[in-house]
């Protein structure tokens, strides 16, 4: 005779609450690892994007200096002085 009430058993149609519980675990699990994958991913890509950043933020930075450094030089071969009224504030 066969036990109807055996969790082992895979062949009855309707899982016992222990079996359902079993498989929510299963898919909860699956969850937690997917959504952990793509936490790790995406701190990554946004660790790549503010090291991108900061690099060009350096740069411009540099570009502004150039560039100020360039003005100053055409005004003084130009004959004028150079005057602070000329620059372009920081916030432009």
């Amino acid at each position: 005779m066969h036990d109807e009430t055996d969790p082992s058993d895979s062949s009855t149609s309707n899982p016992g609450p222990l079996a359902r519980l079993e498989a929510r675990l299963e898919a909860l699990e699956s969850r937690i690892a997917y959504q952990e994958h793509w936490l790790e991913t995406l701190d990554g890509a946004v660790a790549d994007k503010e090291h991108r950043l900061d690099q060009l933020e350096r740069l411009s930075q540099l570009m502004q200096a150039r560039l100020r450094e360039q003005h100053r030089t055409l005004q003084e071969q130009e004959g004028g002085g150079y005057s602070p009224a000329d620059e372009v504030p920081p916030h432009y």
